[in-house]
């Protein structure tokens, strides 16, 4: 016992000591300076109960639907606000018919005449062509007694042409109980114009 305690002070002898404590954790602080943001945009009553919910030319909107009887509307892009609008015109009484412009064809021939389809096929059926009757008139004819009339929501609008538009715009006058909203863009907040104004039937100043 003796000759290991002796041993082990043998091959200690001249080397250094090492005083082992545990180390501690370096405090981080946080050089980067708080940066000030002053805001630029109002705060108003909207961004404290839901901006969707405050809509004071619903009003507004109604008699212009009922006067123009054609409106372009320009939605936000988060989109979401057109539903409040649309509701209040199914509480009046009207229906809807929602189409998108992206493969409509010819406006004039789908909504008002029978017009051809021709289903899909892998490559090896021959081209088949189908009939359909027109899609304003088919609605027209199936909307109960009470119903004050026919809105035409057309989705995407914005890839239709200057004539196409012009027809949408003209199709309340060739029947009378249709009503044609066109999505024609995209805008910060919900707006809307006279179709007729989009398309080039009317300048600015006469409406």
């Amino acid at each position: 016992m003796a000759t290991m305690a002796a041993a082990a002070t043998f091959l200690n002898y001249g080397a250094p000591s090492i005083n082992i404590q545990p180390t501690k954790t370096p405090k981080m602080w946080n050089t980067r300076r708080a940066r000030t943001v002053k805001c630029t945009s109002s705060i108003g009553i909207g961004d404290f109960i839901g901006g969707d919910l405050i809509k004071p030319d619903i009003g507004r909107w109604l008699s212009d639907v009922e006067e123009h009887k054609a409106l372009a509307i320009y939605t936000p892009h988060e989109g979401g606000y057109e539903g409040r609008y649309l509701n209040r015109l199914g509480y009046q009484g009207y229906y809807f018919l929602d189409l998108t412009a992206r493969g409509l064809g010819d406006p004039e021939t789908t909504l008002t005449k029978i017009h051809p389809v021709c289903p899909a096929h892998v490559g090896k059926q021959p081209i088949a062509r189908w009939y359909f009757p027109p899609e304003v008139d088919y609605r027209l004819a199936a909307l109960p007694p009470n119903a004050k009339g026919l809105v035409l929501w057309i989705i995407e609008a914005k890839v239709l042409s200057k004539s196409e538009l012009q027809f949408l715009a003209l199709l309340p006058t060739l029947r009378p109980k249709v009503r044609v909203i066109a999505e024609c863009g995209n805008w910060r907040k919900f707006m809307w114009k006279p179709l007729k104004e989009i398309s080039g039937l009317t300048t600015e100043e006469e409406v």
